[in-house]
């Protein structure tokens, strides 16, 4: 099967459009190829900045885990400056740095080559007499590194800005106490499955399935207000409470001031969401670990701990089994040999076509040549 753009072609009309062709969710050589060009093209979430607040902090972190498997390592020096470098010893190609530590050098603990914190290679024992040593080659690599507040993002080879991947998040929100928002490890939780990692997003990204599968949700929700808006790399769900039941407090000047607010449901392509509820909110990071194989993070950051398990967000592990079990057998029905693809739903669909879209649009693009490190 060959994975030319003419393959990867979505309708920009929703009301004519077809889904992507099943292989898409089968195919083992489609699957590779979304590696390099949709996970290494776009921002990648690896988490908050809190332990490396001070200078001299290293903490490991990894690009896609599963998927792109890429050791990184967040890195703040002397100075105060974040980086995002390799932590692959540019000797032999040994892990540097197994654990969040604070040092004034990163040191190879197999030959002890040693680096600063900006990633440039200091010494390394029984070199002497090698020639043109050292060169650019053996500093540590930088990564493309961005921060959301205290979210920091990752890419290989970015398309844009992450700013152009975030939408208008920031002014959506505006007023929003993002330096009160706290981790709260005992409400994070990982999900693994047997399904493809776009199954799992496409049942995110429409609120057609919620009046059939959701019932608990659905007593929270007035869904006859549930909206959808498109951004260039992100789209927002746009979930109204029943009265009675939590909203979000919006501050004056709010686009949606006067609104009662249960849940945005933000989207970030192609794997990340961005959930905000009255009580925080919880980031869910989706890892392709193979074409039948992914793994969901959820990691909880509270602001009002006295809304917790109420409203849209009360009870998000049963919501979440609910959308695994019929990811999973959409998993089993997209492998028959009598499904070839479906249509959109106009009003309830968008989001599903949008991704879709974007996939097509990464998948039918070949990525510049990467240039010599």
């Amino acid at each position: 099967m060959t994975h030319d753009m003419t393959h990867y072609t979505i309708d920009p009309d929703v009301t004519t459009a077809g889904t992507l062709d099943a292989s898409f969710y089968r195919d083992e050589a489609a699957y590779a190829l979304a590696r390099e060009r949709i996970f290494a093209r776009s921002w990648q979430w690896i988490g908050d900045t809190a332990d490396v607040a001070e200078p001299g902090s290293l903490s490991p972190r990894e690009l896609v885990a599963g998927g792109l498997d890429e050791p990184l390592l967040l890195a703040r020096d002397g100075a105060g400056v974040l980086r995002c470098l390799s932590n692959v010893c540019t000797h032999r190609g040994n892990l540097l740095v197994p654990a969040p530590c604070r040092s004034e050098q990163i040191r190879c603990g197999y030959h002890s080559r040693r680096f600063d914190l900006q990633g440039r290679m200091l010494f390394m024992p029984e070199f002497q007499q090698a020639k043109n040593f050292p060169s650019p080659n053996d500093n540590l690599p930088e990564v493309p590194l961005a921060l959301f507040h205290d979210q920091a993002f990752a890419a290989v080879q970015p398309v844009a800005p992450l700013a152009a991947f975030l939408g208008d998040i920031e002014a959506r929100l505006q007023g929003l106490p993002w330096d009160r928002l706290q981790p709260d490890p005992s409400r994070s939780r990982d999900y693994s499955f047997d399904a493809h990692w776009a199954l799992y997003v496409e049942n995110y990204l429409e609120g057609l399935h919620i009046p059939f599968l959701h019932a608990g949700l659905m007593e929270t929700l007035d869904f006859g207000q549930y909206s959808y808006e498109l951004h260039r790399y992100a789209n927002l769900q746009l979930a109204l409470a029943k009265d009675g039941e939590p909203a979000f407090d919006l501050p004056h000047g709010s686009p949606d001031q006067g609104r009662r607010i249960a849940a945005y449901y933000y989207w970030v392509f192609p794997n990340l969401m961005l959930n905000f509820y009255p009580w925080g909110l919880s980031v869910n990071l989706v890892q392709p670990l193979g074409p039948m194989r992914t793994r969901v993070l959820f990691r909880s950051y509270v602001l009002d701990a006295s809304q917790l398990g109420r409203g849209a967000g009360g009870d998000l592990h049963r919501v979440e089994m609910e959308d695994e079990a019929v990811v999973l057998t959409v998993q089993r029905g997209v492998r028959s040999r009598f499904y070839r693809g479906g249509r959109y739903s106009p009003t309830r669909e968008q989001g599903v076509h949008h991704f879709h879209r974007l996939i097509a649009e990464f998948m039918g693009s070949a990525p510049p040549a990467c240039a010599a490190p």
